[in-house]
């Protein structure tokens, strides 16, 4: 049966060419419109993509928002683009303090950025905010890459009685990139949104890593993949050990196995 997925997206070719989340061949938001579903695609707006070279245009009907994270004001701009050889369309989630200016998790010297954390959070409530705005109810959202993992949460807490995400289902796929450093010590109190409540994290370390985040997202998932050989084994067997639906790594043909994984859940 036809869904309609979100896909909510690291990074994706050829806006990222050596994305991780196409080395197992075609990028999964191909595979599944080609498949014959309906779907919509996000990804943060890096500081390394030339606007030029991708075409990426501001949708000035949806930009505008301020989203405020620790107390400040962050506008979100929302640009598009389409992949030419694929024709998916790509919505990016833009922010000069969080993305256009700096590059992805790591900066010139190659450290970890300090606010990688409310960078995930600004782009998870960005990514919701917008999909409201297109009137679009997904039926699967399926998050790829730790820059969404707050999304989870938000769906199953902040924004569980909105009607674009009352039914919606949740994956959370995991990958081998990592972050190296702490999100900060601000993370619990940034991530705090209408119903995502502090007690609810009272379980995590108050020093949020990248285990912490991948826990997070898997604990308010409906499903978990392995999109990888070489994913985190802890985070995968705590998927496991907290009842969540898994499904191991099903090879470079996996389009067969997360269609029947989507039904599943």
């Amino acid at each position: 049966m036809a869904k309609k997925i979100l896909f909510i997206n690291q990074e994706i070719v050829p806006y990222v060419p050596d994305s991780e989340l196409s080395l197992m061949g075609k990028a999964l938001p191909q595979v599944m419109q080609e498949n014959g579903h309906e779907i919509r695609t996000f990804m943060p707006k890096w500081g390394t993509i030339n606007e030029r070279r991708g075409q990426l245009h501001e949708v000035i009907r949806l930009s505008g928002m301020n989203l405020i994270i620790d107390d400040t004001d962050h506008p979100l701009i929302i640009k598009v683009a389409s992949i030419a050889q694929t024709r998916i369309q790509v919505y990016f989630i833009d922010n000069e303090d969080y993305f256009s200016k700096r590059q992805m998790t790591i900066n010139e010297k190659g450290e970890d950025y300090s606010d990688n954390g409310e960078r995930a959070i600004f782009f998870a409530r960005g990514v919701l905010e917008t999909v409201k705005k297109l009137r679009w109810v997904p039926d699967i959202i399926h998050v790829q890459g730790w820059m969404g993992a707050v999304v989870p949460l938000y769906i199953k807490t902040a924004y569980h009685d909105e009607p674009s995400f009352a039914n919606t289902k949740v994956v959370t796929s995991l990958f081998t990139k990592s972050l190296n450093s702490k999100l900060g010590d601000n993370f619990k109190r940034c991530v705090e949104f209408r119903d995502a409540k502090a007690e609810l994290l009272k379980k995590y370390n108050d020093k949020f890593d990248f285990e912490e985040l991948g826990k997070l997202a898997i604990d308010y998932s409906d499903g978990v993949i392995a999109a990888n050989k070489d994913v985190n084994e802890k985070l995968l067997k705590y998927a496991k050990s907290n009842n969540i639906p898994t499904l191991a790594y099903p090879g470079e043909d996996f389009g067969d196995a997360y269609e029947a994984f989507y039904e599943q859940i």
